[in-house]
């Protein structure tokens, strides 16, 4: 048994690896090799490519590494075809992934595609696509399903990995002693991003914003979440503007379970706040040509999925001209001193939570993928 995967960023490697393990998990003997990074690795996947210098947000900043990741693609594709995978498995990363699924499919290679891209939210012409080259679609968000279903495309909600991966490794007071911070004050949790061109954007406004929230909550703290991808030195901006202040590489859950209130880029770690039930404050920035273009298609009214799985805005969001550090401040502030708010807040969080389902998404994801990868060729969807 062959599987072949494809993620191209730090979420997607990380909802890879949960994949791979769970397939091992079912069948000892399957080799997965694909396009990853070293989470993929770690779980036994092969590399034929790895994603660093690929992943970028933005339409200004994706022109710059086409060039590569063409180079890439045709890589992959060689793969395919040279190692005839049982089934081909496309993880977000729709630019790219696009592509190569329609390659694979030329191939006879069935495809599913796992964490749908949001074409509720933009680009929704893409579900022609979907509908030519896909076998199944397994959704992590509830909502997505009767997208897929009303276009005629086999779709399995499978819930959302992260259920599974979120339980933090030490209690509050262990974790931040150890980090020689002081469990009875008020505490900030930094969550900057994952990619180097999205962190650049977003740090300086963040490195702002800490000396006016630490002018207005006496003892406050800090503690950033570094995308260990990343180097250190990215970092450094927001450790030379308040303290006390830790950076703690690759260990999010532990951060937020002990943190009162986040200070979020958009994307998954606002799945992860949710999770820990953790009032958070969603900032991001794009390149100002991106956002102008981005601006015309998407159809969306919110952008942290806590907000669009709740169907209204629970967290603030301060996007492209609203990221200011003032606004920072003032959201961070008001929701590490009106109590009432914070609860709200986390009472919502814990009903978004709920609709993600329960544990166990990577091995139901397993098992749709093992079931399309042994379904007979020429066989209908289902």
């Amino acid at each position: 048994m062959r599987v072949m995967i494809s993620c191209g960023e730090p979420s997607g490697d990380l909802y890879a690896a949960g994949l791979i393990e769970a397939l091992r998990a079912r069948v000892p003997s399957v080799e997965v090799f694909g396009f990853g990074g070293r989470r993929f690795e770690r779980a036994g996947g092969r590399l034929i490519g790895d994603f660093a210098g690929i992943s970028v947000t933005g339409l200004t900043e994706a022109i710059r590494v086409i060039p590569r990741s063409y180079r890439m693609l045709r890589r992959l594709v060689e793969s395919a075809r040279t190692h005839r995978p049982d089934v081909f498995v496309a993880l977000d990363f729709p630019d790219f992934n696009f592509r190569l699924m329609a390659a694979i499919h030329a191939l006879g290679i069935p495809v599913v595609y796992y964490i749908s891209p949001q074409l509720w939210a933009w680009r929704a012409g893409r579900i022609a696509a979907m509908q030519k080259y896909v076998d199944r679609v397994l959704v992590i968000f509830p909502f997505e399903v009767e997208l897929y279903r009303a276009a005629g495309v086999p779709v399995e909600f499978v819930g959302h990995p992260l259920i599974e991966m979120s339980s933090p490794g030490e209690s509050r007071d262990a974790f931040l002693i150890r980090l020689g911070l002081q469990p009875d004050r008020p505490t900030v949790a930094l969550l900057p991003g994952s990619r180097h061109n999205e962190v650049a954007r977003t740090i300086p406004t963040l490195a702002a914003a800490l000396p006016l929230i630490r002018d207005a909550v006496s003892g406050v703290q800090f503690v950033v979440a570094c995308a260990p991808e990343l180097p250190a030195a990215v970092f450094t901006p927001l450790s030379a503007a308040a303290a006390p202040l830790a950076l703690v590489p690759g260990q999010t859950d532990n951060v937020l379970a002990s943190t009162d209130v986040a200070i979020t880029a958009s994307g998954t770690a606002t799945v992860q706040c949710a999770l820990h039930e953790r009032p958070a404050v969603v900032v991001y920035r794009l390149s100002g040509l991106t956002y102008r273009l981005a601006k015309r298609f998407v159809r969306v009214d919110h952008i942290a999925m806590p907000n669009l799985v709740a169907g209204r805005r629970i967290l603030p969001e301060l996007i492209q001209d609203q990221f200011t550090p003032d606004r920072v401040a003032a959201e961070t502030v008001r929701l590490l001193q009106d109590r009432e708010q914070h609860a709200a807040v986390r009472a919502a969080l814990r009903d978004v939570r709920a609709r993600l389902g329960g544990p166990g998404a990577s091995g139901r994801a397993a098992d749709a993928v093992l079931a399309v990868a042994h379904r007979p060729v020429g066989s209908s969807q289902s």
